[in-house]
């Protein structure tokens, strides 16, 4: 039986080598790079205005207050997007929007509300406070300068990095190919839900779990019809989901039962067991295994929670590798325990847990592997070594799927 770092690293070491293909932007979030994204251009790309006001020499200003205005010549407008006018001279002052370029010769901004017109036609503005050089101004590049490393490969696009990378005139951008990712489930209790239920048959649910958990790290699941424990349509719906996948994923099957045939039809249909059985729980009957071709078998338990764990812990990095994700970790938050766990056995425990957002840490519910009220309820996973024993108040790291 393997400890969880050494099952890890053997399944990393299987997953192949990221493929890359180009998409565009709008279709980027959530994707790996695959280059390191530079930035083509200085952010902002020239000196402009942060608010609605008067572009102005700040030395003209100086003692202007609302008792004591100012007055200087209007010579112009410059609304967004337009190009700036002539130089600003001395005692002149130019209309701009937020975002329009600053004019030469100009050194300050100055908010609308600081200012009065007497009249609607009037040449002249009146400045009720003085400002500051360079006050109310965006530099260009003093958000991002040309060349600048924008994203590295390997790092998820985020929506914040996506804006950025449309910021500065990506169209496109080269991401990790998504790994189309097979889900059987094998069971002959198991139907359908929305079908009727004969006396011992029960719906299955892993399917809609770990399609959702593998959209979420950027795979592509592809559902597969249900298997009976019958050691031939096995072998048969195992060989099909390696023909339309690049990895399968089934639940189900893999223990030491008379009905678990998935590590014998794999093997049966061309394919090579690496190892099976991890030292956590819930989750400790897991296969991993090669086809041909580079593709690769994952084989949960059937208990809905052991194959949700598993899944997180082992399948999630895979996917991820797949894509050339540099860091394939779950997020943790510290937290603190409301109430005691224990976990007196001699495997490592994946508790399911709540935690608040004062980082309050109890338990969600029954820790049973059938258990779904608790997976339900719960938003993160602490690890409870073996043998241990820990009060309430204490200070733990909470693993978050999400």
């Amino acid at each position: 039986m393997l400890e969880l770092e050494d099952a890890l690293g053997r399944v990393l070491a299987a997953v192949p080598a990221p493929a890359a293909e180009r998409v565009p932007l709008g279709q980027a979030c959530g994707r790996v790079l695959a280059e390191e994204a530079r930035a083509g251009l200085d952010l902002p790309p020239f000196d402009n205005s942060s608010v609605d006001g008067y572009a102005v020499h700040a030395q003209d200003l100086t003692g202007a207050t609302l008792q004591s205005p100012v007055r200087l010549r209007l010579v112009g407008k410059v609304a967004a997007g337009e190009p700036a006018p002539g130089n600003v001279g001395p005692r002149e002052c130019v209309r701009l929007f937020t975002g329009s370029v600053l004019p030469s010769g100009a050194n300050a901004v100055v908010m609308q509300e600081d200012t009065r017109i007497e009249a609607a036609e009037s040449t002249e503005v009146s400045f009720l406070d003085f400002v500051k050089p360079w006050e109310n101004v965006r530099f260009r590049g003093e958000d991002v300068r040309l060349g600048a490393t924008l994203a590295e490969s390997g790092r998820a696009i985020t929506p914040g990095g996506l804006a950025l990378l449309a910021a500065t005139g990506y169209a496109e951008i080269t991401v990790g190919r998504r790994p189309v990712v097979g889900l059987l489930a094998t069971g002959s209790e198991l139907q359908e839900p929305g079908a009727g239920l004969a006396p011992g048959q029960i719906y299955e649910s892993n399917r809609f779990a770990l399609a959702a958990l593998t959209e979420r790290v950027g795979g592509v699941p592809r559902v597969l019809p249900l298997v009976t424990d019958v050691l031939e349509p096995t072998r048969a719906a195992l060989a099909d989901a390696f023909r339309q996948c690049d990895a399968v994923v089934t639940s189900g099957g893999v223990s030491v039962g008379e009905m678990d045939f998935v590590k014998r039809a794999f093997q049966e249909a061309g394919g090579t067991t690496e190892f099976w059985r991890v030292a956590v729980k819930p989750g400790r009957p897991f296969v991993f295994g090669r086809w041909p071709g580079g593709k690769l078998l994952f084989g949960l338990p059937g208990n809905p929670v052991s194959a949700v764990v598993t899944f997180l812990l082992l399948v999630r990095p895979a996917l991820l590798r797949w894509q050339g994700a540099s860091d394939v970790s779950l997020a943790s938050c510290p937290g603190v325990l409301v109430e005691p766990l224990s976990n007196p056995g001699d495997r490592r425990h994946f508790l399911r847990v709540k935690v608040d957002a004062r980082g309050k840490v109890s338990s969600a519910g029954a820790q049973g592997s059938h258990m779904l009220s608790s997976l339900a309820g719960a938003n993160g996973l602490v690890e409870l070594p073996p043998r241990t024993n820990w009060p309430a108040g204490a200070i733990v790291q909470v693993l978050r799927p999400d």
